[in-house]
């Protein structure tokens, strides 16, 4: 049988209040799987041991009248409206923030359209300034985010593109191939000068050791510093001991 939206799934949601955390919309989804009321498909998914697939969705409620009918923008009963943006494949109901949706996607994405463009080897819309000046990987989207375990493709959270041409939610340091993320040059300054300010005991000032950087995938052999280690090749931090320590002939 199915449940009424204040006994399950809008438990605590008062007649007439709008939207929820996620989204602002005037009415609730009711689920395909178990029957239950919800505001949408992330409230549902938090709540049960399942998830709701957003395509399947054929019946809302409104919640002003509650009036439970066929998946719209308006309600047919008191016209309340539903969502400023309303997509009939996806059912997302939203206020108007250039959603558009992406039919190679297969879902909706925040625009305006025109800034963006599917690339079709990577599997997912990217900026404009992006186009022809990216790194692709084939269907690099449909994987979790290696920071927070999020999946990529339909997260609400924007994913950035990094030089590597993989994608993360946050963090300085691509977790799959070690490249920098963010453009490092002022950072490596920093450190430059760090170094220079703190020589390393007589005992470790003629120590080399063999590295690899993890930005340009070449290999050098430099003094050893606690701080770090230089590529000399591109000059960054980012660096893998890949030997053991040696200390020079002369001071042997």
């Amino acid at each position: 049988m199915a449940a009424t939206a204040r006994e399950e799934g809008a438990s605590g949601q008062e007649r007439g209040q709008r939207g929820c955390e996620h989204y602002d919309r005037g009415c609730l989804l009711k689920a395909p799987c178990c029957d239950k009321l919800y505001t949408c498909r992330l409230c549902h998914d938090n709540n049960e041991d399942h998830q709701l697939d957003r395509f399947k969705v054929k019946e809302v409620q409104c919640i002003n009248c509650e009036k439970i009918q066929h998946a719209q923008q308006t309600c047919e009963e008191c016209s309340t409206l539903f969502g400023e943006y309303y997509c009939d494949i996806c059912h997302l109901f939203d206020k108007d923030k250039k959603q558009y949706h992406c039919e190679n996607c297969g879902i909706c994405r925040i625009g305006p359209k025109e800034d963006f463009f599917h690339c079709l080897k990577c599997n997912l819309c990217l900026a404009m300034n992006l186009q022809g000046r990216h790194k692709c990987i084939e269907n690099v989207s449909r994987q979790n985010c290696p920071i927070c375990l999020e999946d990529i493709h339909t997260s609400r959270v924007v994913a950035h593109v990094l030089p590597c041409g993989h994608l993360l939610h946050r963090g300085y340091r691509c977790p799959l191939c070690m490249h920098s993320a963010l453009d490092m040059t002022r950072y490596w300054r920093q450190l430059d000068d760090e170094v220079a300010q703190t020589p390393m005991p007589s005992e470790y000032q003629n120590m080399t050791v063999d590295i690899l950087c993890n930005d340009c995938n070449g290999r050098s052999t430099v003094q050893f510093h606690i701080l770090g280690m230089k590529c000399k090749i591109c000059e960054s931090y980012n660096t893998a001991q890949a030997g053991g320590r040696r200390i020079s002939l002369d001071q042997q």
